[in-house]
């Protein structure tokens, strides 16, 4: 496997020497997200494999071209997961395009994201210099953590080869309820029942439907059932639906209109929008299928106290990240200096300008 990370670094320092964009790329399932594609594709998928696993340490390192549904299914065979839930759509995805999207599932809204179980990365910057950063354990402290921003950064800071991450356990029992509710009541439940000990691990609401799914302790799960009430979806069809959530399968993400994702507090009222809404994460994540103008959407959205991403659409001609403030667009263009000097890792693929 060095001489595939040899060829790798040869490729890079090549295209450094020439300013010539190179398109970092596993599967390709995520290529739809984030701005236009450029570069000649360096794949990643050469470079693949479990390098590490001991289910006693609750910690994984594989490389960056392990399909990300074989990494899974070792996890299911010892009893554990991803914990953030991470969407594949399609069956190419890789764990370093899980990584490098940073997008977490359902159960985000109590496991947390993708960065949050980030323990270590090794990765080729732009000079194709070898690094590491982190390391394979749960304690690691020792001086800024470079591995987590790694998370989300849609290539554009390094190649990452290998990737450490936490991995605990599955859930001993789970159980999915749906109540008809509006939107309204349901935002003011969803509030209400995260301040309290409840096993809530996802909830989506579309449509004057509020499913939510419990995980823990069979007590736990049976506990909370009888607190909240509602209709119990049989467990392969609330397998099914999770998934279709996950994936972005089900009949609101097949409207055809531009899928935009808002991240907004939790306690925010319902968002005066035209189109269709699907909420998850406690309240505090509303996506929206709609054609409305940008500068509506993102004026909403900051109103409510959050910012809008332009998720799936033919035209991105408004950008898909809400634009910067001085302060962070001057941390994201030292971060991009520092890592890829010549700007070569898939340019323009978060910001025009990086």
């Amino acid at each position: 496997m060095q001489a595939v990370i040899e060829q790798f670094a040869g490729r890079i320092r090549a295209a450094a020497a020439e300013k010539r964009p190179l398109r970092l790329r596993g599967g390709g399932s995520k290529d739809f997200y984030g701005q236009a594609l450029e570069g000649e594709v360096l794949d990643t998928r050469a470079y693949a494999g479990i390098i590490a696993y001991e289910p006693t340490e609750l910690v994984i390192t594989a490389r960056c071209g392990t399909p990300l549904a074989e990494l899974e299914a070792a996890l299911r065979a010892q009893g554990q997961q991803l914990a953030f839930e991470p969407p594949h759509f399609g069956t190419g995805a890789t764990v370093g395009g899980m990584v490098a999207a940073g997008l977490s599932g359902p159960r985000r809204q109590t496991a947390g994201a993708v960065r949050d179980f980030v323990l270590g990365v090794r990765l080729l910057d732009g000079r194709g210099d070898d690094l590491r950063f982190g390391g394979q354990v749960m304690k690691n402290v020792a001086g800024f953590d470079v591995s987590r921003p790694m998370a989300g950064s849609l290539g554009t800071l390094g190649l990452m080869l290998e990737i450490s991450l936490k991995v605990p356990p599955r859930p001993f029992a789970e159980a999915t309820l749906k109540l008809e509710l509006p939107q309204d009541k349901a935002l003011a439940l969803l509030n209400q029942w995260g301040g309290k000990p409840l096993p809530l691990s996802a909830c989506a609401w579309t449509a004057g439907e509020l499913c939510l799914r419990l995980s823990g302790a069979a007590s736990a799960v049976k506990a909370a059932r009888a607190a909240i009430g509602g209709e119990s979806m049989e467990p392969d069809a609330a397998e099914r639906f999770w998934l279709a959530i996950r994936e972005q399968t089900g009949l609101f993400f097949r409207s055809g209109k531009p899928l935009w994702r808002l991240s907004v507090p939790s306690i925010a009222p319902p968002l005066a929008l035209p189109g269709e809404q699907l909420i998850e994460w406690g309240g505090s994540l509303r996506w929206l299928t709609s054609n409305a103008d940008a500068r509506t959407i993102r004026a909403v959205a900051a109103q409510a106290g959050g910012h809008a991403t332009l998720f799936r659409a033919d035209d991105k001609g408004a950008g898909v990240f809400a634009p910067l403030a001085p302060a962070l667009a001057k941390i994201h263009r030292n971060l991009k200096q520092a890592f890829d000097p010549a700007n070569i890792f898939n340019r323009g693929r978060m910001y025009p300008d990086l």
